[in-house]
């Protein structure tokens, strides 16, 4: 059985079979099809091979053989689609360029940056991106994560949400929407150090950019910080399935619910070390979550008393 390639989709976009609905598809190289493996259609046939015709075996012949440059990023203002005229004053065989070209070469350099930046919108991009760039390093954030925070402030900018507003706080407001969408665990309080804009107004320009993107927001789940706070303490790894399993029966129960994640965390964390006897105060627990131990204490009474925990 034969079907066409789904309207408006690429064929590595397809994620179910449009006749049964199965996940389970495969794409066959050799016949250049996509299939699917429960009931056999032919969702897709003569697929573009977007690999390379070569192959290399370490990242020296990679490099060598690649004929295109980076793919195209948001965290550079204009995507990383510009040419860029090298410092170094070679030509493209590396001799040396002319002592009488290298004045025009100059001259070349410095207007194509300043073409590069044209314009206020553009000026803007190129601060709020290094800064996105800058505080995710502070707090150790992936890439992936800075291209989302770079796709939300270019929607913002498009959007015009960022009159009226600083652009630091619009920066962290979209690191910290970044995570939020990505389930990184970075609370407010870690982007509002790094960045040095208020916790209320990163707050609050959330909540505006939530409301008009559209973005999910959904609340972060306590098992995320799970795994940072017991590499924080230096635990034993059946701390961390003690904890996730605590975690997991306190969200069914419906004890996270309006709660902070990472006081639930924290006392999840807590309660495992008294299992398992491994000596840890609360003020240690506390310090690794960014949480008081009025918190903690409140937390771990609740969860303890819920589940009738023998700690």
């Amino acid at each position: 059985m034969y079907a066409s390639t789904v309207e408006g989709e690429e064929p590595d976009q397809i994620q179910r079979c449009p006749e049964c609905g199965s996940k389970n598809l495969l794409t066959d190289s050799n016949r250049a099809e996509l299939c699917c493996c429960s009931c056999g259609l032919v969702i897709a046939e003569n697929i573009i091979d977007q690999n390379a015709e070569w192959r290399a075996f370490n990242e020296t012949q990679r490099n060598k053989r690649a004929r295109t440059g980076l793919p195209p990023t948001n965290l550079i203002h204009d995507r990383g689609l510009s040419t860029v005229i090298d410092w170094r004053n070679k030509d493209y065989a590396g001799r040396d360029i002319p002592s009488n070209l290298r004045a025009q070469i100059y001259r070349l350099r410095k207007w194509q940056a300043r073409i590069r930046v044209s314009d206020a919108i553009e000026r803007n991009l190129v601060f709020a991106l290094g800064e996105i760039d800058r505080i995710s390093s502070i707090i150790s954030v992936d890439r992936s994560i800075r291209e989302v925070a770079a796709k939300i402030y270019r929607d913002a900018v498009r959007r015009n949400l960022i009159r009226g507003r600083s652009i630091e706080g619009m920066v962290a407001t979209s690191i910290y929407a970044a995570c939020r969408e990505s389930n990184f665990p970075r609370t407010i309080a870690e982007v509002s150090a790094a960045s040095s804009v208020n916790k209320r107004d990163i707050g609050r320009n959330f909540r505006f950019i939530k409301q008009k993107l559209r973005l999910s927001g959904h609340p972060m789940n306590p098992i995320h910080y799970i795994t940072r706070i017991i590499s924080d303490l230096n635990l034993p790894p059946k701390c961390l399935l003690i904890s996730r399993e605590i975690a997991e029966k306190a969200e069914v129960a419906g004890l996270t619910s309006g709660r902070g994640p990472t006081g639930i965390a924290a006392a999840c964390v807590y309660i495992s070390t008294l299992i398992l006897k491994v000596k840890r105060t609360q003020k240690d627990v506390a310090e690794a979550a960014q949480v008081t131990e009025v918190t903690v204490r409140n937390r771990f009474k609740e969860i303890v008393r819920k589940f009738d925990i023998k700690c």
